[in-house]
């Protein structure tokens, strides 16, 4: 199982904003996707994930799970609820189990009797992250997804992102160097629509240094 992009060009009216994209990953890798706000992170997930449109190749697996950097949630369901609501409209097989399977995986047990409009930003972001697991997704792409969280939050959405890496493809946008470090097998750093670097995290001895030299951090 493979994600390949190949020569993805993206432009809003006259604005060139994704630049001969190319990029593979296999099973198993957790790939960040790093680079200063309005890079071209978010718009690069859409197009993986098909909400955007684009010139050349995308190949992605038959099940893609996505949480999206505004998490669209509704607060007024109980997380049960609304987990339930999705899997149905998702068409996930035994939806009842998958939910409490994913309740306990993502941590949302001590909550799981809450509506979700009374819930914190990190379990939100868990609820997130359950409904994009529903289908259980070969690729796993995350927008931003620990964007406003609390140092116990990023401790344990990370840790639970290093989980669901372990067998599936990962990829996550940050501007944030710490994350990736924290999470990633490999960094990708975009800049203006540029791929400006595409290197294993243990093949880089500083990556403070490479971000500031391959983006207009320099």
């Amino acid at each position: 199982m493979k994600l390949q992009l190949q020569n993805i060009n993206k432009l809003y009216g006259k604005q060139h904003v994704l630049h001969n994209i190319s990029l593979t990953m296999v099973d198993g890798e957790i790939v960040g996707l790093l680079g200063p706000n309005g890079a071209g992170k978010s718009t690069l997930m859409k197009v993986i994930v098909g909400l955007a449109q684009a010139q050349g190749t995308v190949i992605v697996p038959e099940r893609i799970g996505y949480l999206p950097e505004r998490n669209p949630l509704y607060d007024e369901m109980f997380i049960r609820e609304y987990l339930l609501f999705m899997a149905r409209i998702g068409k996930v097989d035994n939806p009842a189990e998958r939910v409490e399977i994913l309740i306990e995986r993502v941590g949302l047990l001590p909550e799981a009797h809450k509506r979700i409009g009374q819930l914190s930003k990190g379990y939100r972001q868990r609820v997130g992250l359950a409904q994009a697991l529903l289908n259980d997704p070969d690729l796993l792409v995350l927008d931003e997804p620990t964007t406003g969280l609390d140092p116990n939050q990023l401790v344990e959405i990370r840790t639970l992102i290093r989980q669901l890496g372990r067998d599936r493809m990962v990829i996550l946008s940050t501007h944030i160097l710490q994350e990736v470090r924290e999470m990633c097998d490999r960094v990708v750093i975009l800049d203006h629509g540029v791929i400006k670097a595409d290197k294993p995290i243990n093949e880089i001895d500083n990556l403070e240094t490479l971000f500031r030299s391959t983006t207009d951090g320099k």
